[in-house]
């Protein structure tokens, strides 16, 4: 009777589980755990943990059962079978011992004032299963978020058993026998429910960002061919065809900083191709450089009164930080506007940014005078875009949030690559950040392959060629450890060289080596190899001599046990 009794109670507090898990702010509150989200959680757990006790089962001091619809106060001989240490049980899982330990202080605290004041033990029985529960889960789940089911079951468990220890030591042990089989069933499945439904949402939202970011991978492929074109009439009406054969937008269009470009959907009879921009959103996004979201007409403001278009996402495309167009996206049901379309059309803007900067690259390559800049941009590799694009298509399948990451490495690096392609002499630390995106990219792609360290002793302020250290650090990757997976250092150094107005850049690995007839020719010209001609190499070491003369040629050192290659370059930058 009592176990069907608190079955109802369960029904309870299930269904405001579900309502409380279909709730986004709630789901990411569980996956930050900082000191505001833990507050937050504990105020919504102490919610339920009040109601735990309020709709409790009455057992009068001769073990008959008296069911009441709430019981805001109990006769102190009276007793109380409930719902509450499953609350604290799923406040410990969910928000870790802090929470636990403080949600159980709030029920304890109100079950001694319910009970007119009496069965003070609670109070440290509750506090001690949200401590301990709290404590051992976060042992046991390892890099999960949440243990197993199972685990999760045998918590139950054991959290109600540490409650009836309590009881029985502090009130009485035929309390005990009346109630810890209905309770402890309760408790277990209960916790399991609770968590069941939490973790699916949770997974069908990880499944859900998965497909996005797949479909962001899938339009990168699709329209990079479009976008190294620049932005045009023609590959702007054929990137948002593409948007819109991989989206569930209405509308898609592209600007630049004055025209729409492109308007693909409803509404392409007035936002016309190759007329001014007529929305004040997107006048907007273009002013400030900024995302803006619309959620009504009238936020779009769009002049033709007729037009079908109800909410908007609109994201600047930007090159060197300055905005150069827009991308918008389009629905004509403002409800269907979510933040999962917001994080997809900022992942395009990104990428698409990206991709115009390659294509602005490769252009200027086409158009430069200067022999050394075009072999300097020709360093942008499209084999190695897409080996990583390709690395990210799978990582996106077990880690979204690195995998998005991942892109945003991606994009910084070849955007560091376009401006260095356009400077002589770049600083230490856009160096320093652009080899820093590259290993990010390399360990990637071979987890754990790769270790670099940096010991820089001069300003990060002073001036270099650009992809100096770049270069030397992939022709470490490429050449240095030939397939082994582990133990691979490469070493930075850059210091003050002593009674000289240079500073030296040296990069070492613990490699095997570099073969006699190669060093006497690395550097100075191209080698036919499997495994790269290094051109790189040569260029660079070109650089180096025409900017600052023959004392800055590249020099190298060799043994079984590794290679270094070093560089002396003047503080006062290049010769005039």
């Amino acid at each position: 009777m009592l176990f069907m009794l608190l079955l109802e109670r369960l029904g309870l507090i299930m269904v405001l589980a579900f309502l409380l898990v279909n709730d986004r702010f709630f789901r990411q509150l569980i996956q930050e755990r900082s000191k505001r989200e833990k507050v937050i959680l504990i105020l919504i757990f102490a919610l339920f943990v009040v109601i735990a006790n309020l709709t409790g089962i009455e057992i009068s001091g001769n073990e008959k059962l008296i069911e009441r619809p709430v019981l805001p106060m109990l006769s102190h001989t009276d007793s109380l079978a409930n719902t509450r240490t499953l609350v604290i049980t799923a406040a410990s899982l969910v928000g870790g011992p802090f929470v636990g330990t403080c949600v159980g202080l709030i029920g304890g605290v109100h079950r001694y004032i319910q009970g007119n004041f009496s069965d003070a033990f609670y109070i440290l029985g509750c506090a001690l299963v949200g401590l301990i529960i709290g404590k051992v889960a976060d042992r046991i789940k390892g890099s999960q978020l949440f243990p197993s089911n199972k685990e999760i079951a045998l918590l139950g468990i054991f959290a109600e058993l540490i409650q009836m220890t309590f009881i029985g030591f502090f009130n009485n042990w035929n309390l005990v026998r009346l109630i810890i089989v209905p309770m402890v069933l309760l408790n277990s499945i209960g916790v399991t429910l609770f968590m069941s439904i939490l973790k699916t949402y949770l997974s069908n939202e990880r499944q859900l960002k998965a497909v996005q970011t797949k479909d962001v991978l899938d339009l990168t492929n699709a329209t990079l061919p479009y976008l190294r074109q620049g932005l045009s009439l023609k590959s702007a009406q054929k990137v948002c065809e593409i948007i819109m054969s991989h989206t569930n937008f209405d509308a898609v269009g592209l600007t630049d900083t004055v025209n729409v470009l492109a308007h693909v959907g409803v509404a392409s009879d007035h936002h016309i191709a190759g007329q001014a921009v007529i929305t004040d959103l997107s006048k907007q996004v273009i002013a400030s450089g900024q995302k803006q979201l619309a959620y009504t007409k009238e936020q779009i403001a769009c002049p033709n009164h007729a037009c079908q278009l109800q909410s908007a996402i609109v994201v600047p495309l930007k090159i060197n930080e300055k905005t150069i167009g827009t991308l918008k996206m389009y629905l004509t049901d403002p409800s269907k506007l979510t933040q999962l379309e917001g994080n997809l059309a900022e992942g395009l803007a990104q990428i698409f940014s990206g991709q115009l900067a390659i294509g602005i690259a490769e252009e200027q390559t086409k158009l430069a005078n200067n022999a050394e800049i075009r072999a300097l941009q020709a360093q942008i590799n499209p084999h190695f875009f897409f080996n990583t694009i390709n690395t990210i298509s799978a990582l996106m399948r077990f880690d979204v949030d690195k995998a998005r990451q991942a892109l945003l490495e991606l994009s910084n690096f070849f955007r560091t690559s376009l401006k260095g392609g356009q400077e002589k002499e770049v600083s230490l630390e856009q160096e320093k950040s652009h080899v820093d995106s590259f290993m990010s990219i390399e360990n990637l792609r071979f987890p754990g392959r790769y270790q670099l360290t940096y010991q820089i002793d001069v300003p990060l302020s002073v001036k270099l060629p650009p992809f100096c250290l770049q270069v030397m650090v992939e022709n470490a990757i490429k050449h240095a450890f030939k397939d082994r997976k582990h133990d691979n250092w490469i070493k930075v150094e850059v210091k003050k060289l002593a009674d000289e107005e240079m500073f030296l850049v040296k990069v070492s690995d613990n490699g095997s080596g570099i073969k006699q007839e190669v060093l006497e020719r690395i550097g100075r010209e191209v080698i036919t190899e499997s495994s790269g001609t290094g051109s790189a190499l040569v260029n660079l070491n070109q650089r180096l001599i025409n900017l600052y003369g023959s004392q800055s040629q590249l020099n190298f050192t060799t043994s079984e046990t590794g290679t270094s290659v070093e560089t002396k370059i003047p503080i006062k930058g290049v010769i005039e």
